[in-house]
Parts: structure tokens; sequence; C-alpha cells
């Protein structure tokens, strides 16, 4: 699509140009899949990443669960969403990092970076993501993928007969638990406190599993791994007595709590009580013209197939966004197919 040139502005200066049809906010899975259909339908893409495209993909050794693939590594499974988005001309800017994204009083937006640049679009898609919360323990990241995780329906059937760790004490600690005892011969949960934070009717559930020990008063101080390289044991403190020992367990599985990295958004955009964006049935925020796909948006599950969903949805939805502005007025706020309401 050809560049908008500056208009006479309310103080009589030229507005910026605007550079691009749309810019997608992280490279995982749903931004990859948005910049793949964002090119195809002819949109002029520019895909902005912190670190290297694929996200969560690279932090899996290997996948099971995508359709078409009995098997394959999350390495490259990244590699192939990122080849085939730039088949279709989506544009990559990688190692930046998006510190805002504007909504422009002329129309369009605009983003950011620390490194001093501004870009400018008609919309914007934002698939940041989320980050979990780490242990922050000798370790974790050494074995993330070789038997540290954070998603037990991703990995949990890679532990078939095996005995693991889940640390946490709330909700997803709590459902991860029971969940993964579907694969595995014993779950410890490990618990900071002497009480869980979890709903009763889910404490009810593991306290009437055989297979799930709850550690109270403990933490992880480290993860440990064998000659394979693969994790071997959870090194444990008790907090009450000091007492430290090695508990054998081949997965140690961490939920303490996902931040979505919605922080760029400047202005106020409808998220749930979690911070989690909220979003119609187009993938579109309560900002016109601003989409949301993958883990940053509120929704019942976090995976590679959502993820390429949402992605699928919001660049279809962009371009319906753009093609309706290029017959309206300037600053007029199109109207893209049938929508959903907001949540409270």
């Amino acid at each position: 699509m050809s560049t908008i040139e500056g208009t006479a502005g309310a103080a009589g200066t030229a507005a910026p140009s605007i550079e691009y049809d749309v810019i997608i906010i992280g490279a995982g899975p749903a931004g990859l899949t948005a910049a793949l259909y964002a090119g195809r339908s002819m949109l002029k893409t520019l895909v902005l990443e912190t670190g290297v495209p694929g996200g969560e993909l690279l932090k899996t050794e290997r996948i099971e669960d995508y359709p078409g693939f009995e098997h394959i590594d999350g390495w490259e499974l990244a590699q192939r969403f990122e080849s085939h988005a730039r088949k279709f001309g989506a544009e990559f800017r990688t190692g930046v990092t998006v510190t805002g994204v504007r909504k422009l009083p002329e129309g369009g937006f605009s983003a950011h970076t620390a490194e001093g640049e501004v870009f400018r679009a008609r919309t914007v898609i934002i698939t940041a993501g989320g980050t979990p919360f780490t242990l922050g323990v000798p370790g974790e990241l050494e074995y993330a993928g070789k038997g540290v995780s954070y998603c037990a329906i991703c990995d949990g059937a890679f532990f078939k007969g095996h005995t693991v760790a889940v640390v946490g004490g709330g909700d997803a600690a709590v459902e991860e638990s029971d969940f993964l005892t579907r694969y595995v011969e014993k779950v410890y949960l490990i618990h900071r406190r002497d009480e869980l934070r979890a709903s009763k009717i889910l404490q009810n559930r593991i306290f009437a599993n055989p297979k799930i020990e709850v550690i109270w008063n403990t933490v992880v101080t480290a993860i440990n791994g064998g000659p394979n390289g693969l994790v071997q044991s959870a090194r444990l403190c008790n907090v009450a007595t000091g007492e430290t020992l090695d508990l054998p367990v081949t997965g140690v599985f961490v939920f303490i709590g996902f931040r979505p990295n919605t922080g760029v958004i400047e202005g106020h955009a409808a998220h749930d009580q979690m911070g989690y964006l909220i979003t119609d049935m187009n993938m579109e925020t309560s900002i016109k013209g601003l989409f949301a796909a993958g883990d940053v948006r509120a929704q019942l599950t976090r995976q590679v197939t959502t993820a390429a969903g949402d992605g699928t949805t919001a660049a279809i939805a962009a371009e319906k966004y753009v093609t309706a502005l290029r017959t309206l007025p300037p600053a007029a706020e199109p109207e893209i197919v049938q929508t959903g309401g907001y949540a409270a």
C-alpha cells in the first residue's frame, strides 16, 4: 500500500505520514500468523520484536499438539512461521523494544521504541504475549524446556509415568497438578504457605487425588540436572525450619503467576481483572483500530493453535478496517463486520 502524505494539522503543521497499513507488536505464533495473513491481504506490514521471532515456541523443545505435525521442535516451527510470513512480504525489525503504542488524534497509530524510532500505521495488532513469573533460582533457565515448564497442557504428555513437582498455590497450580495426574505417576505440589489460595472446590479435588502430595511451607531454591542434560531433582527449603532436601523429580512446573505484556498501550483499553485485553469476536479491543491476539488476550486457553487462530482473525479484521478507512473522511472510525460487545 502506498504511504499517506502528511496533511495540514490543526496548528498548521504537517501531520506525520502513515508508513504502514499494520504494525504487529510481537512475533510469537499469533504475531507471525497475523503477519502472514496481513501480507496475503496486500497490507504493508511491519513486525516489531524484542528478541528472535518465535515467542514461547523457542522455549519449548518439542511440540506434539500442533495439527499436521506429530512432533516438531519449537525452534523449527518458529522458523517455518517466520519464513511463511516473509514470503508474503511482511517486514521484520528484531532487537527493538516497543515502549508505547499511541492512537493519534489525526488518525492511525504510532509505535515508539526504546531505540528512539517512531513507526506509524493505520492499525496495530498487539501480539506481545505474556511473561510467566519465574522462580529466579539456579537451574531454572538452564533447564527450561528440559524439564522446567510453565504449561502442563503443552508438556504434560512428555512425563508419562514420571514424578514431577508443581510450584504454586493458586487456581492455576492446583488445576495443573490435577491435570498432570492423567500422565504422571506422582505430583508433589510445593507451596510456600500452610494453606492454598485456590478455590475450595479445586482444593477438594487435589486432596482427594491419591497421586498428589502437598509439601507445605516450602520453596524451591534450585533445580538440578542429571548427566542426560535433563531435570533430575529440585532442591527444597522449609521456610519454617530451614531444613533442605533434594526431591527426585524429572519435571518442575511453575505456576506462580503470569503477566500479560499490555503495558505498551497508551490510553485505557478494556481488560479483565488479571490485565488481559478484552476483545470482540474480531479481536478488536475497546480502542478502535487496535487489535489483540494470542496470550495477551482474555480467553479460556493459551496454545499455539489458539494463538494462530487469533492472529488470523485479527489480520483479516485489520484488513477490513484499513479498507474501510479509505472511503471515510479523516478521523472517522469504520465499523468492521458484526462485532460482539465488551465485558464490563
